[in-house]
């Protein structure tokens, strides 16, 4: 079975606008329907304050192929946001016993095609990490400059994926 077909056969909690559950569905039905659900983003730095940066494969389900500046994905059904986070970044990163991640911040992100709750944590990563083949085609710790210097190409260029730009910019502003 393929990435995208286990993505699509996961399943989520669907949420109304306050983020309250009113049902659940698959997570292929929950993309193609734009139904609003809950997931979580990640950034992570290294112990000297770098930022975890990577270029997701070409096989993900949603962004295929672009620049993340966090980690993270859904909250699976019946999952809260704490316990997606360290799921998500322990299983992205390739490590286990990262610390738990502090949640900033969350907002409802919403496009013509998408829309979810977003809790937006951070976490230092002192543990060597070795990100999963299947998320996660290339990867760098980059210091905060070289990062801003990147970003201005790869948003010029739609390369950025679009909710982790929100979430960095978010986090930035705090």
């Amino acid at each position: 079975m393929t990435e995208q077909a286990r993505a699509a056969d996961e399943l989520l909690d669907i949420v109304d606008g306050q983020d309250r559950v009113v049902g659940q569905r698959l997570r292929g039905d929950v993309y193609t329907e734009r139904l609003r659900h809950r997931s979580t983003s990640i950034r992570v730095r290294d112990a000297h304050g770098r930022l975890f940066v990577h270029r997701r494969t070409p096989t993900k389900l949603i962004f295929p192929g672009m620049y993340d500046v966090v980690v993270g994905g859904v909250v699976g059904a019946g999952e809260d946001y704490d316990t997606a986070a360290l799921r998500e970044a322990e299983e992205e990163l390739g490590v286990q016993g990262l610390p738990m991640p502090e949640r900033r911040t969350k907002f409802l992100f919403e496009t013509a095609e998408y829309s979810w709750f977003l809790a937006v944590y951070e976490v230092v990563c002192t543990l060597p990490v070795r990100p999963q083949a299947e998320e996660v085609e290339w990867w760098d710790f980059l210091a905060p400059e070289e990062l801003e210097r990147r970003l201005e190409g790869w948003e010029r260029d739609g390369l950025v994926v679009p909710d982790g730009l929100e979430c960095h910019r978010r986090l930035s502003a705090l």
